[in-house]
């Protein structure tokens, strides 16, 4: 048994799981850039050590996490394929072993769509899922715009990201999003039973099995978010953006209709 922590992310590993915590609740679990880093290393050591079968992302039973830090966001945006965003990104994107979630409260933004790039994902009844890029002047990353529609279809794709408005558990379980809805006080323990049932499974099936499913897409994945990354680097400096930052921070609804 092995413990790595930090104040904002907790990582774990015994029996052959690793479990990446999101533990910034006085944030709700906002996410800056260097909790992405620690992610993203989190993820290359599993990725390369062979005691580390599976991997289990999880916040706590009241909110997985409400998106990028919005002041540090503002300090320090991303910048390209070298940013730990980026790293984060294309990391979970390209993990060759099983990787699962537990999600409870709110996953705004990235809390959702690192969501996409997970095998598993069991929810609590209380979560809610969010993305806002376009009410924050921005478009989608992680690939989503191109890996939404294919699982929500895209109608109800059109729905999630172009209002931006929340949808809860039973919907996000009906498009395919999450595989079992829980009570909040069990997904964890529930997500960390499969993630065990798992790392007893040969480790070289499960790999295969992963990359056969992933693989007739992978490349169009990693280049959709070289695209959405150059645009959403690009709209981060522009007015509508701006606005929606700046109301944020003075707690008012954003003005667009001059922009």
């Amino acid at each position: 048994m092995s413990t790595d922590n930090s104040n904002d992310i907790l990582v774990h590993a015994e029996g052959g799981v690793m479990t990446i915590t999101l533990n910034r609740l006085s944030r709700k679990n906002s996410i800056t850039s260097a909790m992405y880093a620690l992610m993203r290393d989190a993820i290359a050591r599993a990725r390369d050590d062979a005691a580390i079968r599976v991997v289990v992302f999880q916040g706590h039973e009241t909110v997985f996490c409400a998106g990028n830090d919005i002041g540090d966001f503002q300090n320090a945006p991303p910048a390209g394929e070298e940013s730990p965003v980026f790293g984060f990104l294309s990391g979970i994107a390209t993990f060759p072993k099983p990787l699962l979630a537990s999600v409870c409260g709110p996953a705004v933004g990235i809390g959702t769509t690192m969501l996409l790039h997970c095998d598993l994902v069991y929810a609590g009844d209380n979560a809610a899922f969010s993305l806002p890029f376009v009410n924050l002047g921005l478009c989608p990353e992680a690939a989503s715009s191109l890996l939404i529609p294919q699982m929500f279809g895209y109608h109800r794709a059109a729905e999630a990201l172009l209002l931006g408005e929340p949808f809860m558990a039973e919907a996000a379980l009906e498009v395919g999003l999450v595989n079992r809805v829980l009570p909040p006080t069990e997904a964890s323990n529930y997500a960390q039973s499969i993630a065990r049932k798992l790392a007893a499974k040969p480790i070289s099936s499960l790999v295969e099995t992963k990359r056969l499913m992933k693989q007739g897409q992978q490349q169009a994945v990693l280049q959709q978010m070289v695209e959405e990354g150059a645009s959403f680097g690009r709209m981060l400096r522009e007015p509508a953006a701006k606005e929606a930052f700046t109301a944020f921070m003075e707690k008012r609804r954003p003005d667009f209709s001059r922009i």
